[in-house]
């Protein structure tokens, strides 16, 4: 641990959330200071995790309310922070009957945040938490996704349009900073983050294996997923707070475009015997599609079906120091996680990770 990690305040926003959480406990492993923020402190089901995290740290682990939507708490919030984490963003669990529901409070609070930054006097750099989908969803044609690429809002769904326009509004805002408020900028893209859970109540992340382990899905839509380690991510963030290469930058973090009938078989191979009947066969696109007029997660995946988009994760391993896990590795503990936490029911034949 650096005299200098001792010293420094980190803001994590929407502490409690499955990436935050881990992104607080790497940065209390390292010896920083670490302030994070919550909607709620009367949450026991989401507080009470996170104080755990900084039990064998040097340091307590502050938490305060915040709500994206609120301005005047955000000026609270950053105060005495050298580095700011902006992880806190809406994520839908079905198709919104107006858009704006989730794109207003993704980049109103964005600015919000980032406002505070600029007016605090005291932080130096802030890491803002986007996604891939900002990059793109359409294959491209000739070559992988690059940070140099750009989702066409226009033609967009509610969410992926929600986080584009979130993170141009992001770089828009500093780049009309006066040279007095400047701070700096460094955007991270995850795909679909996978891997062990830290939190203590359910979130979207854990649906799709929490199905095919429950076998809630029969039969698995033909969709390939970006995956990438929930601890990969959070290192990533760390690793763009200091990073003398990483500001003004974006930062694809992917792993492995990898198909749900792949995860599905990986998964297969290692709990069948364990009395888990994982769904290794395709569904038809009639039946995602009927199944999504019931089942509104669903509808979110249609366009998804057949599509292979592919990124390249060339600039976060050569500029941040990243070494992806492998998909293997993340599914497998990731489920081992899922079914420790009480998120998916023992089985009578349930051993546990190897490792125990």
């Amino acid at each position: 641990m650096s005299a200098a990690a001792n010293d420094t305040l980190v803001l994590v926003t929407g502490a409690s959330g499955y990436l935050a959480s881990h992104v607080v406990l790497q940065l209390l492993q390292k010896g920083y200071r670490v302030r994070g923020t919550v909607r709620s402190l009367k949450s026991e089901k989401k507080v009470k995790p996170l104080r755990e995290l900084a039990e064998n740290s040097e340091h307590s682990l502050e938490l305060v309310e915040a709500d994206l939507m609120e301005k005047e708490c955000w000026t609270k919030a950053v105060e005495g922070c050298t580095y700011v984490c902006h992880i806190a963003s809406p994520f839908p669990n079905r198709v919104p009957k107006n858009e704006m529901e989730i794109i207003t409070p993704a980049v109103e609070g964005t600015k919000t945040v980032l406002a505070a930054c600029a007016k605090s006097g005291t932080v130096k750099r802030v890491i803002l938490t986007s996604s891939i989908v900002a990059v793109g969803t359409i294959p491209k044609k000739d070559s992988n996704f690059t940070e140099e690429d750009w989702l066409d809002p226009t033609t967009a769904m509610p969410y992926p349009k929600s986080k584009v326009l979130a993170e141009k509004a992001a770089w828009e805002f500093h780049k009309n900073l006066p040279d007095s408020e400047k701070f700096e900028l460094v955007t991270m893209n995850p795909g679909y983050i996978q891997g062990p859970i830290l939190r203590g109540t359910n979130c979207t992340s854990l649906e799709a294996i929490s199905k095919m382990l429950e076998r809630k899905m029969p039969r698995l839509p033909d969709i390939c997923l970006s995956i990438v380690d929930v601890r990969d991510v959070a290192a990533a963030h760390i690793a763009g707070m200091t990073s003398p290469k990483a500001p003004g930058n974006r930062y694809i973090l992917v792993s492995k475009c990898c198909r749900m009938l792949d995860v599905a078989a990986m998964l297969s191979e290692e709990f069948k015997s364990q009395g888990y009947n994982v769904p290794t066969k395709r569904a038809p696109r009639f039946l995602v599609r009927l199944a999504s007029i019931t089942d509104p997660s669903v509808k979110l995946i249609l366009p998804q079906i057949g599509v292979a988009a592919v990124f390249s994760n060339d600039k976060a391993r050569e500029e941040l120091g990243i070494t992806f896990r492998s998909v293997d590795e993340t599914m497998k503990e990731m489920a081992y996680s899922v079914i420790d936490r009480g998120f998916v029911k023992k089985t009578s034949k349930y051993r546990g990770p190897p490792s125990n």
